[in-house]
């Protein structure tokens, strides 16, 4: 906290007399000097040093107020006026709220001056300053700010406007004593990643909140409060000084702060309100207030859009390279040792590492591989500080010669066709600039506006959201959003296809004629550029150029007429084709926002799709197909077993198309066998095995499904020892939970492996049983040993929790260094809260688990217990000491 020089030293002594001032002169005086600034801001030209000088005036406008007010009110010597929140970092722009905290030596009721404050408060509204108060003491506010990173952040950014010094600067020493920057930096992270996720986690939104939406001034702020909290500097200035960013970037962000700014100060004072959205009714204003005119191929608002796209991509790549720094200054893992990858780069903590700062000028070609390389390694969360640095100062390298480079089109067209990784990927390259600089024609349409009722995203934000749901459909864990998709898509060989069509598909938006038609000419160059077959080439053209049609023929023909049909299926000319374009409808469409799809566009493209394949004399080649073979072999198995016929029947009845994708032929008849006679009785069954697939027992569990019975199970396995290398959850339509656990733990007789492995079935089939069927408190988990490489290479514990697109359940992706009792940990903390697992996947990658969970419940519908939850599992799944 600091004093306002202009403030503290103006106002009266506190406790002096004060001559009564009228409070509608007062109103008249404040009211008619905040207008003529306004009006000064108005009449200057749109440059942010204007909207500077504005934030600082009004600043100073109210300090001196509310100096006259305080004096005028009688408040005691020994209080203090403190503005906290924005009003205390000196930005009020022209409708922020004024937030002041009256600071007192005590509160206890015999001490208040409260007649004085009560006349303070009720001069301020008078006067026509609405403010924002609360009355605290400095033990108060210590006790407040440990328990709400909210009120610790305002206060934070206290300063003094008059009063007594000596208090305020009493709570100032006392709040920095009790800082811990540790837990402030995880705090305010949790809270900008939830943020993000509440804003779809993108600064392209059509209508984007130019304070709070990723790569707004929220994030800048985010970047000041952890830097101030650690005693690292207060201004961009500062943190170049103590080598936390450039001078460069410290530019960069000084100028993309100020285009915030100017934004929020113009859209205030055009909406007449506290407006930070930057509404389609309200763009065409502002872009005239920035003296911005329409042309013929752009209108002033899409002008003015995309210079806030492009400062809010800046911002949000400069905020993520300067939180890594902060991160590692903070954490002291700035010289934390790191794995090996290649010559070129390393694992630095699950970040890519760059060998040396020169790489990229060195040799171009490692800006395509270095994204190669995060695709292909498990265990890569992102990229380091360093990287991102470097890619930053590296997009001058990526000129046309770059882009016609034989190897960068052969790095590109590797990544394309890895078997994962590509969202993750693309988006990483859009947002450091590198997927803009090597294809050219996509450059054009990054932060380009949608001017429809349909989009919610800026064409390239489109296009990537459009990929990712063909990725989705891919993915096991999604097969639920979309099964007919989802088996689909399991059949479909090269899927790197669909990955060009969606990339190509809205590349022309923006431009005279038809966007289809000028972007299947443009990725008809692109193939031929990089090599793709003529046969996939002549797909891949004809996605593009036709990826409108289908979706018109569902919606607007008549699909029970047989001409219509026929047409269609003449258009696409064979199953593979059909279902190519099927699956980009259903990807495009989704990508438009989260209310375009529904249920009704489903059927009808889906009646479509299948009424076209009937046509065309095709079968769905699919996973549909697949799942029947495995029926088929699990059926074949069962009887070599000599299982009764039609035992798995009962029990296959109750399950979903994810069960069987999850599972082999193998492991539906061991599931069908030990079940059988069981389903629909009632009866909890506990059924182990030797796992067939290396050291370790397979269990299966079916028991009628409960809130915490995750919890249990895994509670059951951490109390003796066992490890969970692997958990697939399912439940069935009658309500049971069919768990199957890949468990180890050393054999009780290892020198008789077979009666080792005896006794370790009949010890969890019958114990397992026996914990599930307990009711009383979920004991607290063991803080398992780690091993010593996780003691040498810590993985950073790492908590996200995104809702799904139809908001109906939420992913939860835990990443920690792995150790018995991980996911004990994990489970109890969900059934704490009341949190439904609807399924899991436990992955471990050598010392390092990725588990991801798909859960529901009432409690993530609140943001602070969302931000409570999140904080006990990284609690939780930190490493031990």
């Amino acid at each position: 906290m600091r004093a306002s020089p202009a403030s503290a030293s103006a106002a009266p002594e506190a406790g002096a007399p004060a001559a009564e001032l009228d409070p509608a002169a007062l109103r008249r005086r404040f009211l008619d000097g905040k207008a003529r600034l306004l009006a000064d801001f108005a009449a200057a030209a749109p440059r942010a040093a204007a909207a500077t000088r504005l934030l600082r005036a009004l600043t100073r406008h109210v300090d001196g107020t509310l100096g006259a007010l305080w004096q005028q009110a009688g408040m005691p010597a020994q209080a203090a006026l403190v503005a906290v929140g924005g009003y205390g970092r000196e930005e009020l722009f022209p409708a922020s709220d004024i937030d002041v905290m009256i600071l007192l030596e005590s509160t206890a009721e015999a001490q208040l001056p409260r007649e004085a404050i009560e006349r303070f408060v009720t001069l301020c509204w008078d006067s026509g300053l609405e403010i924002g108060s609360s009355v605290r003491s400095v033990e108060e506010c210590l006790a407040q700010a440990r328990q709400d990173i909210t009120v610790q952040t305002a206060v934070l950014e206290g300063r003094l406007v008059c009063g007594e010094r000596a208090l305020e600067q009493r709570l100032r020493r006392a709040l920095d004593a009790a800082t811990d920057a540790r837990a402030f930096l995880r705090a305010k992270t949790l809270e900008m990643r939830q943020r993000h996720v509440k804003y779809e986690g993108t600064p392209y939104a059509l209508e984007p909140n130019c304070k709070e939406s990723p790569g707004g001034l929220r994030d800048l702020q985010v970047l000041i409060w952890v830097a101030r909290a650690a005693g690292l500097g207060r201004t961009w200035r500062e943190l170049c000084t103590r080598g936390l960013v450039t001078p460069l970037e410290a530019r960069r962000l000084h100028q993309h702060e100020g285009l915030l700014k100017l934004i929020r100060a113009r859209l205030h004072l055009v909406s007449g309100r506290r407006e930070d959205r930057l509404l389609f009714d309200l763009q065409t204003a502002v872009a005239e207030s920035f003296h911005l005119r329409s042309t013929d191929e752009q209108h002033c608002s899409e002008r003015l859009m995309h210079r806030y796209y492009w400062a809010a991509k800046a911002v949000t790549q400069l905020n993520q390279i300067l939180l890594l720094n902060l991160r590692e200054r903070i954490t002291g893992t700035e010289r934390a040792p790191m794995r090996r990858i290649n010559a070129r780069f390393l694992d630095r903590g699950g970040m890519l590492e760059i060998a040396n700062d020169g790489l990229y000028a060195q040799d171009p070609h490692a800006i395509l591989e270095t994204f190669l390389v995060y695709q292909r390694t498990p265990g890569l969360r992102g990229l380091s500080a360093r990287t991102l640095r470097a890619l930053y100062n590296a997009r001058g390298l990526m000129g046309a010669a770059f882009r016609r480079d034989p190897r960068n089109r052969e790095l590109f067209m590797q990544m394309l066709r890895q078997p994962q990784g590509q969202t993750h990927v693309l988006r990483q390259m859009n947002a450091t600039s590198v997927l803009g600089r090597y294809l050219w024609v996509f450059r054009r349409i990054v932060g380009r506006m949608q001017h429809d009722l349909f989009h919610v995203y800026t064409v390239d934000q489109h296009i990537l959201m459009v990929l990712r749901n063909v990725r989705r459909f891919l993915i096991p864990e999604h097969a639920h959003e979309y099964p007919l998709c989802s088996r689909l898509a399991a059949g479909f060989d090269r899927p790197w296809v669909l990955y060009v069509a969606a990339l190509f598909h809205d590349v022309a938006k923006g431009r005279r004629g038809d966007h289809s038609e000028l972007g299947a000419r443009e990725v008809r160059r692109f193939c031929r550029a990089h090599e793709v077959p003529a046969d996939d080439a002549r797909l891949i053209e004809f996605l593009v150029r036709e990826h409108l049609n289908m979706s018109r023929v569902a919606q607007k023909e008549d699909l029970y007429d047989p001409e219509v049909i026929a047409r269609f299926a003449a258009l696409v000319g064979d199953a593979r084709t059909l279902t190519a374009l099927y699956l980009l409808t259903v990807a495009d469409i989704r990508g438009t926002g989260p209310t375009v799809w529904n249920a009704w566009k489903g059927k009808l493209l889906e009646d479509l799709y299948r009424l076209t394949l009937r046509a065309l004399g095709g079968a769905q080649p699919d996973l549909e197909a697949e799942i029947e073979a495995r029926r088929q072999q699990a059926r074949a198995q069962l009887a070599r077993w000599g299982a009764p016929p039609d035992c798995e029947q009962p029990l296959w009845q109750t399950l979903d198309v994810g069960y069987f994708a999850r599972h082999d032929a193998e492991e539906l008849a061991w599931h069908a066998q030990a079940l059988a006679g069981h389903v629909g009785t009632g009866a909890a069954v506990v059924h182990a095995r030797r796992s067939p697939s290396g050291d370790g027992l397979q269990v299966l569990i079916y028991v009628q499904d409960q809130p915490d019975l995750f919890a249990r199970i895994c509670g059951y396995f951490d109390r003796h020892g066992f490890s969970i290398q692997d958990a697939r959850i399912h439940t069935t339509s009658d309500g049971f939970a069919l768990d199957t656990f890949q468990i180890v733990s050393p054999l009780p007789d290892p020198d008789d492996e077979a009666e080792g492995y005896r006794q370790q079935i009949a010890q969890v089939q019958e114990q397992a049983l026996a914990a599930i069927r307990s009711s009383g408190p979920l004991p607290a988990p063991t803080r398992g040993r780690v091993s010593r490489r996780v003691r040498s290479f810590p993985e950073t514990p790492s908590v996200t929790l995104t809702p799904d697109e139809r908001a109906q359940h939420w992913l939860l992706t835990v990443t920690a260094s792995d150790r018995v009792g991980l996911l004990y940990a994990i489970a109890r903390v969900l059934a704490q809260h009341g949190i439904n697992l609807q399924l899991a996947k436990v992955a471990t990658l050598g010392e390092r688990v990725e588990d991801v969970f798909l859960i529901d419940g009432t409690a993530l519908q609140q943001p602070k217990v969302q931000l409570q939850i999140e904080n006990e599992l990284l609690d939780a799944i930190g490493t031990p000491a």
